[in-house]
């Protein structure tokens, strides 16, 4: 039911992978009479399930969900797009007296759905040459480009996302700035509150193993196995995906099973951490322990956080 305080008009959960976002937005909603919006950018996808963590129904109790399973594999993702499907929802929530809960770990997805931005446009003949480049060179090359011109872009975005590096590369050749200085200041569009769950990075690491093991064992492989059918492997965004990334290596026959498992935890143990320092460089994240330990609290702390109308 919904709370008699006055709640903000928009809630978003946000923090690393595995630290607990979905099960606390599915708890802010229940209470605050709400629906989820994702702002994870692989759970657009159909049928990328269990290596995305994606709640089934009964995990989502009842709460509507709305920014799943919109995209095929084969279509590369678009943060523009997203921006105006996400804020559609919230708008559409909004106008039904409903409280919409961002929940993801996607920084960029979140500022667009949340933030006053507006996006670079682009120049096909630019965009050619430097995927010409990646084609030629690997993105490992142009990511060391990345660094030399902006460290902090280079630091968000990881080395094997080549198309992220190239869309950073090309608003830098087109606006003579860092990819970075094209962000705007933290000027959101919406009464917002923003909570951060915060783990320990030990408890975080042993989380990543714990859930990538539970993946291998609910079916990733046969799951990738079957999108490859549908053109994963041509899907510029979602093969890169992590955990798909990997296995489809293992499919190809460029490592082991065993070995893809292993790098898909190293690979979302580093992923975690950026995650993390994007999130911490925002001044408007209230940030509650999603530790074990503090598990039970944390959805009536976070009540209590909406239920101040802390906003920002």
């Amino acid at each position: 039911m919904r709370s008699a305080a006055p709640a903000p008009r928009v809630i978003a959960v946000v923090g690393p992978t595995a630290a607990g976002k979905s099960d606390l937005g599915v708890a802010l909603a229940r209470h605050f009479d709400g629906e989820v919006v994702n702002a994870d950018s692989m759970q657009l996808y159909r049928g990328m399930d269990i290596g995305t963590a994606k709640l089934t129904m009964e995990e989502r109790g009842g709460v509507p969900h709305h920014l799943l399973d919109i995209w095929d594999v084969t279509e590369t993702a678009s943060v523009a797009e997203y921006q105006r499907l996400a804020r559609a929802e919230i708008d559409r929530l909004l106008a039904e007296g409903r409280t919409p809960v961002l929940v993801g770990g996607s920084g960029l997805y979140v500022r667009g759905a949340l933030d006053a931005m507006e996006f670079p446009g682009t120049d096909p003949e630019v965009r050619a040459r430097l995927e010409d480049e990646a084609a030629r060179l690997g993105p490992g090359a142009l990511h060391a480009r990345l660094a030399s011109l902006d460290p902090a872009a280079a630091e968000a975005i990881l080395p094997s996302n080549g198309r992220r590096i190239v869309r950073a590369l090309e608003v830098i050749e087109i606006t003579g700035k860092p990819f970075t200085a094209n962000l705007p200041g933290h000027d959101s569009v919406y009464d917002t509150v923003q909570i951060g769950v915060d783990v320990a990075r030990p408890e975080l690491d042993e989380r990543i193993a714990l859930r990538v093991d539970r993946m291998w064992e609910a079916g990733l492989v046969d799951e990738v196995r079957e999108l490859e059918a549908r053109g994963l492997r041509e899907g510029v965004t979602a093969s890169r995906a992590l955990g798909y990334q990997q296995v489809l290596a293992a499919l190809a026959g460029e490592c082991t099973e065993e070995e893809a498992r292993a790098e898909t935890v190293r690979a979302t143990k580093r992923f975690a951490r950026r995650q993390d320092s994007w999130f911490r460089r925002d001044p408007r994240v209230h940030w509650l322990s999603g530790a074990a330990a503090d598990r039970a609290e944390l959805p009536g702390l976070a009540q209590s956080l909406v239920e101040r109308a802390v906003t920002a």
